[in-house]
């Protein structure tokens, strides 16, 4: 909001003027590159004036480490007894007692949470929801996945619950205080966003342990901002009416928020729940690396072996997990604000809920049956199937026919794309980078903004990641650009065809539910490793904003005006051009920003293939528990993500006050 305020009071100045300032600017920047030789200082940031940050965080970590071991240790327990609980009860069973007096319960039984998935379906969304929940547990178990299936699922259903808690508290608190959203909230919840994933284990693994828990308190830090926002959004956005109304029927101040604002602010609530699930089980694979187990370590094994088949199906287990939950809930939050208001306390529970009732009786009795039948404990082999060798061998199969293809592809990428780009992104200079990004700023939202970019900028030269820092920003961009050119016109085209709309729709929702090393798994089979790879895998996985805005933006355009317009005697094509494009522009670069984030973040994962750039900086520092490193190249990376979203909101804020 304070970069929107700012751009929209930044006073214009001729357009001739500016483009006169640009043209000395990269002059100026053009003059320093071909001197690099007189003032090498300029170009390549000297070793000698390094700022040792990375050495100073570490010896914070150390200190943390070893003075508050005692504080961690605390938490860790703490959280451990619901999480081991929730394992206990979804995957591992329980163990009462010790030694030969020990004896074991069962976990829940596979068909009770199957049967339970369905009867939650039929009663939040009818019986096609059930169907659709039933039927994706049903395929988790029949592929073999349920044990670690269950592992995830108890992960995510102590980690949701605390994200939930947690950003409710702090979107109330923000909104109460706007002096603290202004200068902590929001600060903290853009460098949560921003910080690859990576960067989130490395403190998590040295205060905490190699441990689930470790793994839960990664995920819940990764998947709480979205629960922030829509808090501070939905309470922002409660009409004054109700506000006034709750004031005159006499409620104190904390009758009115948890009995007017928070339940009338309910549909945006649900919204940020709907995304704290989706992150959470986008972070389980990058948190399976400590400790957390499940379908994301089954990810991890089977890509590091590059068995695809293997990491196909734990991947779509994924994908299945992340449907259900995600359609429950969508379909919990719409029944809620339908019934709000309609319970007949008088009934008896069975009777409100028919459906729970019977899902509990199910899946206690499925799991006591367990006890005596082994087919109700477990999944047995003899139902279970799989399509590994089906994957490899198309894998295989593409590959030995199409090699030539794919080979003349990949050098044709690398020559005369890749590598261009490359040397004339490490061989700008800092400097200029520094000064040009901080004009921008200047010319988007006033001299604070300038300062923020030219600061966050200078911030990746004086820690010595200059190089690498620009070997991100070369990958990213070439990878935004493609996804653009590839995702505004099929946004473009679904904006003018319903049926288009219709067929292009679930593909996006597949894509973006699709956990990030899915992207990965098939084309380093087919690419081998390298930077083709990782561009074609962050084109797949950021292409999916650039489609959705574009497609809103226009379809949000007022169909008044553009009633007006062909009143006005506008073809389909003028009214187009002229009167939707225009108007739908800030949305569209809306999307060009979310796709520079998703790409940002796939980049860090590709380093894991081979890449050589921020993101490798941060996996070395996580296999060596190098804190102060890895923290240092996450800031660059989540400055890199800031400074595009500072001045493309600028931008889009300046865009939205010129077209009133």
């Amino acid at each position: 909001m304070t970069v929107a305020a700012d751009a929209a009071r930044q006073p214009a100045r001729p357009a001739q003027t500016w483009l006169a300032i640009w043209a000395a600017a990269l002059a100026a920047t053009l003059v320093v590159f071909l001197a690099r030789d007189s003032i090498a200082w300029a170009v390549k940031y000297p070793a000698s004036a390094v700022v040792p940050v990375a050495d100073w965080i570490s010896v914070v970590m150390t200190w943390l480490k070893v003075n508050l071991s005692w504080l961690t240790r605390s938490i860790t327990a703490v959280l451990g007894v619901p999480l081991n609980f929730a394992l206990d009860l979804l995957a591992k069973g329980f163990k009462v007692g010790s030694g030969a007096a020990a004896v074991e319960l069962p976990r829940l039984s596979w068909v009770g949470v199957c049967a339970a998935a369905f009867f939650a379906g039929r009663a939040f969304g009818g019986w096609k929801l059930g169907a659709l929940a039933g039927g994706l547990f049903l395929y988790i178990a029949l592929f073999g996945k349920w044990t670690s299936a269950m592992l995830t699922l108890g992960l995510i259903a102590i980690a949701v619950p605390f994200c939930i808690f947690t950003g409710l508290l702090l979107g109330i608190w923000a909104w109460r205080r706007p002096w603290a959203e202004k200068l902590f909230v929001v600060p903290a919840l853009d460098l949560m966003q921003t910080i690859p994933t990576f960067a989130y284990l490395i403190p998590m693994l040295l205060l905490f342990g190699n441990s689930p828990v470790s793994a839960m308190i990664a995920t819940a830090i990764f998947a709480t901002p979205p629960m922030v926002r829509a808090t501070m959004l939905g309470l922002s956005r409660v009409p004054t009416e109700i506000n006034e109304f709750s004031e005159m029927a006499g409620c104190t101040a904390r009758q009115k928020l948890w009995r007017v604002l928070l339940p009338s602010a309910r549909p945006t609530l649900m919204v940020g729940v709907n995304q704290v699930i989706m992150l959470a089980l986008n972070m389980v694979i990058i948190a399976s690396m400590i400790g957390a187990g499940g379908l994301g370590y089954d990810v991890l094994l089977a890509l590091r072996a590059l068995k695809v088949g293997e990491a196909m199906e734990a991947g779509l287990a994924i994908v299945a997990l992340a449907i259900a939950l995600d359609r429950l809930s969508q379909a919990a939050a719409r029944r809620q604000s339908q019934q709000h208001g309609e319970i007949n306390e008088g009934q008896a529970f069975w009777l409100r809920n028919p459906n729970l009732t019977l899902a509990l009786v199910i899946l206690a009795a499925t799991t006591l049956l367990g006890l005596a039948i082994p087919f109700f404990d477990d999944v047995p082999k003899a139902i279970t199937f799989t399509t590994a060798p089906a994957w490899k061998a198309a894998v295989s199969w593409i590959t030995v026919n199409f090699f030539d293809a794919i080979e003349a592809f990949r050098v044709f990428l690398i020559l005369y794309v890749l590598n261009p780009v490359r040397a004339f992104c490490e061989g700008f200079p800092w400097l200029g980078a520094v000064f040009l990004l901080g004009l921008a700023g200047y010319q988007l939202g006033g001299a604070r903004l300038a300062a923020l970019v030219a600061a966050l900028t200078a911030f990746c030269a004086v820690t010595g990641l200059w190089e690498k820092t620009m070997a991100t920003v070369y990958l990213c961009g070439i990878s935004v650009v493609i996804a653009c050119l590839i995702g505004i016109p099929l946004g473009l085209a679904a904006s003018r065809s319903d049926r288009f709309e219709k067929i292009i729709t679930p593909i996006i929702d597949t894509l973006q539910v699709l956990p990030s090393f899915c992207f990965i798994i098939p084309v380093v089979m087919l690419f081998r490793v390298g930077d083709v790879t990782a561009m074609i895998a962050t084109v797949a996985f950021a292409v999916v904003p650039a489609i959705r805005y574009t497609n809103h933006g226009i379809r949000q355009v007022s169909p008044q005006l553009i009633e007006a317009a062909v009143v006005s005697g506008c073809t389909r094509r003028q009214t187009f051009w002229r009167v939707q494009l225009p108007l739908a522009l800030p949305e569209i670069m809306l999307g060009i920003n979310q796709t520079i984030l998703m790409a940002l973040a796939m980049i860090i994962i590709c380093a894991m293939i081979g890449t050589r750039d921020l993101g490798q900086e941060v996996f070395i520092a996580l296999s060596k528990a190098d804190s102060g490193r890895g923290i240092v190249a996450g800031l660059a990376i989540a400055f890199i993500g800031i400074i595009a979203d500072r001045l493309f909101n600028a931008w889009s804020a300046r865009a939205r006050a010129r077209l009133g």
